[in-house]
């Protein structure tokens, strides 16, 4: 079985907040996309909906402090 590639490739992000508490989750690159121009265009609005694997998790983004992409540079094989 092949791994998904293109826009239907999950990788982890990892969203941070103030208070060090992290929310880990595997996410399209369509959905981190939506979340990195939601957070650059807030403009008051504080909820944002990001869909994940098995959830859909709603984040206030006015307590991101920041974003994690996972990269596929320090993978070997498999």
């Amino acid at each position: 079985m092949e791994a998904a590639s293109g826009p239907d490739r999950r990788r982890r992000v990892d969203i941070g907040f103030y208070g060090n508490q992290v929310l880990s989750v595997r996410v399209t690159q369509e959905s981190y996309d939506e979340l990195v121009r939601t957070l650059q265009a807030a403009e008051g609005r504080t909820w944002h909906q990001v869909e994940a694997d098995d959830s859909v998790f709603s984040v206030d983004l006015d307590k991101v402090v920041y974003l994690r992409l996972e990269t596929d540079r320090d993978r070997v094989g498999f």
